[in-house]
């Protein structure tokens, strides 16, 4: 049998807990409507990148997903992603970090409902392995629609202040998420580039793990795909509530070869065969 989403959802992102953080139905926010500073600073941010309402219309995209760790160990996948349900696929032509223990092509998807892994082609029924595609799948989801996604319902906002880091000078506003869930969630502070209004970097947590006092920083580089700007090229490690990083290497996460609207539809994310 397939792995149902009601007995396991694992929204954790690879970094940053993705639970309770799916999509709901985006509202229209008037200029009259901001809770304060730094939810005004968030809306202008993601107008500028491109809100959800255009990533919709696009209806779905295709890219290369790379993610290297330190160590060099690499994931190379092919993601596709439908985002009306937040349908999600990727298969895997290298996965040095990933199901590692299976040698070969892996595919894992999420089809509305289910939560589905291959391996060269055949299904599989391992519970242990379904449980990291249900943490894979609506992490790198996640990671590609984040910033629409901090317009969503129960998303809080705390206007920090200034800060000029390298002489540019940035807002800072820290998000918090409360969505009826007695779990603990992230937190994440953006660092606001007051020239371009993008987020440059930020900080975050990983509440699954309780990493409360050592948050991660991101560092993103965009890429303007049909109209949308993407932060196609990432990095992040260790760092300090000051944004001071250890001195550690960088993960690194860069998306490629970005294509929108390919004409996919449902049944392209299900798994097609049965045990």
């Amino acid at each position: 049998m397939k792995f149902k989403i009601t007995t396991l959802i694992v929204f954790s992102l690879l970094i940053a807990s993705c639970k309770g953080k799916k999509s709901v139905e985006k509202e229209e926010i008037s200029t009259s409507s901001f809770n304060n500073k730094g939810h005004e600073l968030v809306y202008n941010m993601v107008q500028k990148v491109g809100n959800y309402k255009a990533l919709r219309n696009k209806k779905d995209v295709v890219y290369t997903y790379i993610y290297q760790t330190p160590d060099g160990k690499t994931d190379i996948s092919t993601e596709k992603y439908l985002f009306n349900g937040e349908l999600s696929s990727g298969k895997y032509s290298q996965h040095e970090r990933t199901l590692s223990n299976l040698e070969g092509t892996i595919e894992q998807g999420y089809d509305g409902q289910e939560f589905w892994l291959k391996h060269n082609d055949l299904l599989v029924n391992d519970s242990i392995d379904l449980k990291k595609v249900a943490f894979n799948r609506p992490t790198n989801f996640y990671w590609f629609t984040m910033f629409q996604k901090l317009l969503d319902k129960g998303v809080f906002y705390e206007y920090i202040g200034e800060e000029t880091i390298d002489s540019q000078a940035y807002d800072i506003v820290k998000v918090s998420f409360n969505f009826n869930d007695a779990k603990p969630t992230d937190i994440y502070q953006l660092y606001i580039n007051k020239t371009t209004l993008l987020v440059d970097q930020f900080l975050f947590t990983v509440a699954d793990y309780g990493s409360f006092d050592t948050p991660n920083l991101m560092r993103v580089e965009y890429e303007e795909v049909d109209g949308i700007l993407l932060p196609t090229k990432r990095k992040y490690k260790k760092s300090t509530w000051d944004a001071k990083v250890s001195d550690k290497l960088w993960v690194k996460v860069n998306w490629k070869d970005i294509s929108f609207n390919n004409g996919l539809d449902k049944n392209d994310f299900k798994s097609r065969d049965k045990f």
